[in-house]
């Protein structure tokens, strides 16, 4: 928390602090007003300024009513003070009316710009997310705080920065109401009284905004308490962990442990809210007592002195100040913590510039201008190193590994061996940090990014399962040619999917999610078929290279085979690059390569790898027999 200012000039110069960084957050909350539109934003600042004036007009008409009414008793109905009371009354009941009317206008006006401004931020946030080519940011810790808290707080609006901004306009109305009744006071009894009261209401604001924004820190600082809370709650009261916290009889535990998580964030939080408001405020309490004790003696020693509509007037005015000093619902906290979401969105903006001027697309000295040609040769990595952000440890280093245009490679090995990292930099989802990859000669990153992807089809192990229709789900290895319907049709029944498509309630239309409007489910068997139809449809697009990235990790290792063997036949003469840690699958391979470590070990036929006894053949027979062993 840092030492707290003791001297006067220490205080001094933390409230000069502190008055710059209020006034730098305001004007960040005013500068996403625009976003909203001036015409909607001027409505809702005429109507803030209607309901900070009305409950003035009140007051004023409501103490002109109540001194006009000894007069108009005593003259009788129908006289000139009693037309005049009627008058005076018919304002007030207007005033009073005209702000029950405007107040669910000012709402619904206050909804559309947060909505509106809120919107704006949103899609900075999806620009920033998807403005790199690469998966660096959204695989760096950092970023993925940023991005999850904008998100957050995006999503459910609560204390976002469209409420922040309606927030901040929402001032106008109290501030009007403010200044109107320390005018009246000082008009009607004394300015000095007046001055006094605003200070202490500005006091009991000042405590109630540098408390707000004290404990929105403090919360901030403690979140990852929070996020374990979090984790804990949904584990219990999520479907995932059911079953087995029933069968494991976790209950207790998890219980405790939700409990234990939750006071070791709590405790300290509670002790830093005393801190920021229980001492504070008992002194800005006497305070106030005092000011406002003196005011009222004043005002009662001196009331011969004042008619009974001033009398009134500086009463109701007084306590119509002391009313505000309190905690304002609609501004206080959206424009103390809204911004968080904002502040987000811009940090992980400029973590995304970071890292893409830092481990950017671009080759130096290159241009992207080359179109990608027909793959005739190989693709190669050459003397390729690679690390990721914020590791030490590099995946390669110095690796050497050739692909022959139109044959199948396997490339095997064993967990933690760098497969999946290789078909992400020949994806460009990353890019080396030393060597270069090329296409017969050519280094890919002279190919623009998008164009160089669209020649490659990929399956990852984790290949998402989309909660659209069999026809979408294909069609998206090929986003260009997503209607082409009869090419569809022809991959689904090459995979072997003709007839679990047919049982579906809508053919190739139903979507794949059963919580959707005529939606069904997949088996995992029938899952892969619609990836293995991805790939394809891919292929027959114009895709010139497959790579299946361990895409039936989870099948046993006779299916895996038979899956591999299935792909090889209908992938015809296609580039194909499959990888997989089981050297049992890929036996019918033209090229096998072994990675360990980083770095290629051995390459080869199977036959010829088996023949050399090295490595490949090791990991081959233990494999074996393991399964063996299994199958026994």
């Amino acid at each position: 928390m840092g030492r707290r200012p003791r001297t006067a000039r220490e205080r001094f110069a933390a409230w000069g602090n502190t008055a710059r960084e209020q006034f730098a957050a305001r004007w960040d909350i005013a500068r996403l007003l625009p976003h909203a539109g001036h015409g909607l934003v001027a409505a809702l600042v005429g109507t803030d300024l209607l309901l900070g004036c009305l409950p003035v007009v009140f007051t004023v008409a409501t103490a002109a009513v109540l001194g006009r009414v000894p007069a108009a008793v005593e003259a009788g109905v129908g006289s000139g003070a009693w037309h005049s009371l009627v008058a005076v009354f018919a304002v007030a009941a207007g005033a009073f009316v005209a702000g029950q009317l405007l107040s669910p206008v000012e709402r619904a006006l206050g909804e559309l710009v947060a909505r509106r401004v809120d919107g704006r931020v949103f899609d900075e946030l999806m620009a920033a997310s998807l403005r790199s080519t690469g998966l660096g940011p959204l695989e760096d810790q950092r970023a993925l705080d940023a991005l999850r808290s904008a998100a957050r707080e995006l999503e459910f609006g609560v204390q976002s920065p469209g409420r922040a901004a309606t927030g901040l306009l929402a001032l106008i109305a109290r501030y009007t109401e403010l200044t109107g009744c320390a005018v009246a006071i000082g008009v009607v009894f004394s300015w000095p009284a007046a001055t006094a009261l605003v200070v202490t209401v500005l006091l009991f604001r000042h405590g109630q905004r540098g408390g707000l924004r004290r404990y929105a820190m403090t919360r901030s600082r403690l979140a990852a308490g929070r996020r374990e809370v979090d984790y804990l709650r949904d584990l219990a009261g999520g479907a995932a962990a059911a079953k087995e916290i029933r069968v494991f009889g976790l209950l207790g535990w998890l219980r405790q442990r939700l409990r234990d998580t939750h006071l070791r964030h709590l405790e300290p939080l509670w002790a830093e809210r005393r801190a920021i408001y229980l001492w504070p405020f008992v002194r800005f309490s006497v305070v106030g007592l005092v000011v406002t004790g003196a005011v009222f003696a004043v005002v009662g020693a001196t009331a011969h002195e004042l008619t009974l509509t001033g009398f009134v007037l500086v009463a109701t005015s007084a306590l119509g100040l002391l009313r505000l000093a309190e905690h304002y619902p609609e501004a206080d906290l959206p424009t103390a913590i809204g911004m968080r979401a904002h502040d987000a969105v811009r940090r992980f903006a400029e973590h995304v510039d970071a890292h893409e001027q830092e481990h950017g697309q671009r080759h130096p000295g290159t241009a992207l201008r080359s179109p990608v040609p027909e793959p005739v040769g190989a693709i190669r990595f050459e003397r390729v190193a690679f690390r990721y952000p914020g590791q030490d440890r590099p995946v390669f280093d110095g690796l050497d590994l050739t692909i022959p245009v139109g044959r199948r490679t396997a490339v095997v090995g064993v967990n933690g061996a760098g497969k999946t990292t290789l078909v992400k930099l020949l994806a460009r989802l990353y890019e080396p940090t030393a060597g270069r990859i090329t296409l017969d000669g050519v280094d890919i990153r002279r190919f623009p990014v998008d164009e160089w992807r669209a020649r490659l089809g990929v399956i990852f192990q984790d290949f998402v399962r989309y909660e659209a229709s069999v026809a979408d789900n294909v069609g998206l290895g090929a986003v260009g040619s997503p209607d082409d319907r009869a090419t569809i049709r022809e991959v689904v029944d090459s995979v072997g999917l003709t007839e679990a498509v047919a049982r579906l309630p809508r053919g190739l239309d139903t979507p794949l999610a059963r919580h959707l409007t005529g939606g069904a489910e997949l088996s995992g068997g029938q899952w892969q078929r619609v990836a293995l139809a991805r790939a394809l449809f891919a292929l027959r697009r114009g895709c010139r290279v497959v790579v299946l990235d361990e895409p039936t990790a989870s099948l046993d290792v006779r299916a895996e085979a038979g899956f591999f063997e299935e792909f090889a036949g209908l992938a015809g003469s296609a580039t194909t690059l499959l990888i997989s840690h089981r050297f049992s699958t890929v036996r019918h391979a033209d090229l096998i390569v072994v990675l360990e470590h980083g770095r290629v070990t051995e390459q080869g036929g199977h036959a010829d790898l088996l023949a050399r006894d090295g490595r490949y053949a090791e990991l081959f027979r233990l494999q074996a027999d393991r399964f063996a062993d299994a199958a026994g």
